[in-house]
């Protein structure tokens, strides 16, 4: 993934990396290879748009699914999301509560994290984060198709900054996203824009109060933070699969700030 190429003007990484983004978070067809090292390296700093994006439009099919039934709705939705995506950041979460849940130690964490099977911890994992996020957009009526982009794209904003504060653990000869997870606090404060781009549009087009989106991102920092805590804790840094499991709780609570009946 890191190849660099040779030959005509590229733009240069922080733009190049938008596309790159796409590449590395979804399964969606968009090409551009190869990628420099910068531009992966700025990639990070583009997921919450990449979030933004695909949840604008799973948004829209969730909001025309509704007479189906908004809790039908939202698991399909759900599950054209996992589509999207290749399920990218359930793994992280799967793998990550395995390895907390089983690991005695930073060794033994390590190691779980590298099994490509799941076990209890990861599978029980998955349905609640699956069921619950499908329960909480099903709370939200027509609102849902805001909620979807709003969400999608804040909590991909958590992960990039536990890699500006966090180091990275796993071996450089086994980590897949090194290049990626190389960025720092530049890339944090791209991704942190990108969200604040798209909550101040759907306040001032009144989607959503400001008390509830400054709920949303206080609620999503406080996960991050707690999270970043335990990674410290368990194995002195972050590995993808963490970055992974973060993303998945800070839709959870992003979409129960969302629901909470006021």
């Amino acid at each position: 993934m890191s190849a660099e190429p040779e030959g005509p003007r590229l733009l240069p990484p922080p733009l190049r990396a938008i596309r790159a983004a796409f590449v590395f978070f979804t399964r969606l067809p968009v090409g551009g290879f190869p990628y420099r090292k910068a531009d992966w390296q700025w990639a990070a700093a583009h997921a919450p748009f990449v979030g933004l994006v695909l949840g604008a439009a799973l948004g829209f099919i969730d909001r025309t699914l509704l007479p189906l039934g908004a809790l039908p709705a939202a698991l399909l939705v759900v599950g054209v999301s996992l589509f999207l995506t290749g399920a990218f950041h359930e793994d992280g979460l799967a793998d990550t509560s395995d390895a907390l849940g089983g690991g005695y130690d930073t060794e033994r964490v390590l190691l779980i994290l590298k099994d490509s099977r799941i076990g209890s911890f990861g599978g029980a994992a998955l349905v609640v984060s699956i069921v619950g996020r499908a329960a909480l957009l099903a709370q939200l009526g027509n609102s849902v198709a805001w909620a979807w982009p709003l969400v999608w794209c804040g909590a991909r904003v958590g992960p990039i900054w536990l890699m500006a504060a966090l180091p990275y653990v796993t071996a450089n000869d086994a980590a897949k996203s090194r290049d990626l997870t190389r960025g720092g606090l530049p890339q944090a404060l791209v991704a942190s824009s990108w969200f604040i781009l798209v909550a101040v549009a759907l306040v001032l087009t009144g989607r959503f109060t400001f008390v509830r989106v400054a709920a949303l991102a206080l609620a999503v920092a406080l996960v991050t933070a707690l999270s970043g805590f335990r990674y410290w804790v368990r194995v002195r840094g972050i590995t993808g699969d963490f970055l992974g499991a973060t993303e998945q709780l800070g839709e959870l609570v992003g979409l129960a700030v969302l629901a909470w009946k006021i």
